[in-house]
């Protein structure tokens, strides 16, 4: 499958659906760790299912520098494309 920004976010938001409480609304500008009522050991298994659907490893330098959904977004973009 090609990805691209929109599609990349729109993934990250439906993997997120089950996974956090009941009236959380996700946009590009919700912050992963404050934003979505996720503990941390809930993040790590949401990054572990990112790399398994994207194909990617996302290393761990460059989990901490990402804090929104766009953000996320744009770093599995990148890391897509340099996948080939």
């Amino acid at each position: 499958m090609t990805y691209n920004g929109d599609t990349i976010e729109a993934e990250i938001v439906k993997m997120l659906t089950g996974r956090i409480p009941a009236g959380v609304q996700v946009t590009g500008e919700t912050r992963i760790v404050d934003g979505l009522g996720l503990d941390s050991v809930a993040v790590l298994d949401f990054i572990m299912d990112l790399e398994d659907h994207f194909d990617i490893s996302i290393p761990l330098d460059r989990i901490a520098q990402v804090q929104t959904v766009t953000e996320l977004s744009g770093a599995i973009g990148t890391l897509v494309s340099a996948r080939g």
